[in-house]
Parts: C-alpha cells; sequence; structure tokens
C-alpha cells in the first residue's frame, strides 16, 4: 500500500520514495509513498516528476492503484526517488477544488439543494444540482454569495475519520448517490469552517482567500430539475 501524503498535506511539493513495483503494461512505477494526487471526485491526476541519481523520469499522471506513469523508461525496482509535483498546475487544481466546495456550501446552505455530478479542470468546473427553476437573478444572488464566503477567509479543514464516526454527520454525503464503497472503513472529511463539511479525498487550499475570485461563467437546464453552473477562477 502506498503511503498517501497528500491527504495529510496538500502543500507538500517535493518527497523522498523508494520504487517498490513496476507495471510494465501502464509504463508505470509503485512507489512506496507519494505525494502525487491519482486523480478521483473530479479532480485531475497531478503530474511532475521523479528524479533517481543523475536521471529524471516525467510523470505524466497517475493512475488507479497510485500507478505513476513515466514517460520512457522506468526507474530501477529498489531505488529511490525524488518526487517533484509540477506546483503552479496542482495549486491551481486545488484552488478550483476548493472553489467547487464553496459553491456547494452555498446552495446546500440556501437552497438546501443537491449535487447530482460535476467535473473540473484547471481554474474552471461544472457542477450539477436539483433545482426546478433556476432563474438568473438566483445566479447572480449565488455568484455574489460565494465570493463573500471567499473574501470571509474562511479556514480549511481536513479530518480522518473511522467510517462509523464519519456518517453520524449530518449531510456529509452531498451527492445524490452515497459513492463510498462499504469497503472504505476510513472517511477523510474536508471543512471549510463555517460553511461547508463533506467527505472528500482531494488536494485542497488552507483558507478561502487563496480562491481567489470566482465568476459563474454559464448555466443551463440538462433536464428535468437539473441545473448546471458553470465556474472559472482569476488566474
Amino acid at each position: 500500500m502506498t503511503e498517501l501524503l497528500y491527504l495529510e498535506d496538500s502543500y507538500l511539493k517535493d518527497f523522498v520514495a523508494r520504487v517498490v513495483g513496476h507495471d510494465v503494461d501502464q509504463n508505470g512505477v509503485l512507489l512506496d509513498r507519494s505525494a502525487f494526487y491519482p486523480g478521483g471526485g473530479g479532480q485531475q491526476p497531478d503530474q511532475g516528476t521523479l528524479r533517481a541519481d543523475d536521471s529524471q523520469f516525467v510523470v505524466t499522471t497517475v493512475r488507479r492503484g497510485n500507478v505513476h506513469i513515466v514517460d520512457g523508461d522506468l526507474p530501477p525496482l529498489g531505488s529511490e526517488v525524488r518526487g517533484s509535483i509540477n506546483w503552479e498546475r496542482r495549486y491551481k487544481i486545488m484552488r478550483t477544488h476548493t472553489a467547487m466546495h464553496i459553491l456547494c456550501g452555498v446552495i446546500w446552505r440556501d437552497y438546501q439543494a443537491s449535487v447530482t455530478g460535476g467535473n473540473m479542470d484547471i481554474l474552471s468546473g461544472r457542477m450539477d444540482f436539483e433545482f426546478e427553476r433556476l432563474a438568473p437573478e438566483v445566479v447572480s444572488i449565488v455568484e455574489e454569495r460565494i465570493n463573500l464566503e471567499v473574501a470571509s477567509e474562511r479556514e480549511v479543514r481536513t479530518k480522518i475519520l473511522p467510517r462509523e464516526e464519519a456518517f453520524e454527520i449530518p449531510d456529509l454525503i452531498r451527492t445524490k448517490i452515497n459513492l463510498l464503497p462499504e469497503s472504505i472503513k476510513e472517511v477523510r472529511t474536508v471543512e471549510i469552517v463555517g460553511l461547508d463539511l463533506q467527505a472528500d479525498g482531494g488536494t485542497h487550499v488552507a483558507n478561502t482567500r487563496e480562491v481567489g475570485t470566482i465568476k459563474i461563467a454559464k448555466y443551463k437546464s440538462k433536464g428535468g430539475i437539473n441545473k448546471r453552473l458553470y465556474v472559472e477562477l482569476s488566474d
């Protein structure tokens, strides 16, 4: 099992690990510990590099099972490597992910609308909610309120809880369907203090002020009561 360093510290840019396996079919490397996020929950996987002695290996993506896909030759089994995250890219993704939680938190608090889907890119994303009607004036109000939460400089905290304890928290799962399999015995929570608390395994900034200005670029109906909001962040 790979020790997932990003769960405890989203700001960890560099780390030392050991190569414990190869996935030849995918041209991938297994590490005993890693700060690379493998993707999931709508968040993109990390990119970066691994360095062993004088050789550098470009990590183009990370896949399920924490397989680090590299471009070219694989670092030798048993070798010690220094991993480096593409931090500029990761930090933008962190800002985006926290922005999506701010949006979700405001809409849940003010409209009790459940999330039915979503996805993130770099400094942009979309999220679907159960709204019977979503008028332009409501969208303007939501945009104003999410930016007030950014300006409120709310702390963002993570915690890992036993599954039973986590599911005693009301409204921990905001998606329409609980996507956490029964095999998961510990649940990581992300809390925007005073606004939002959700089960989440991704990376986030430490304070909402780091998100920057959020713009609701457009919105549309996806049929029935599903309404989609598209957000963009300032660079």
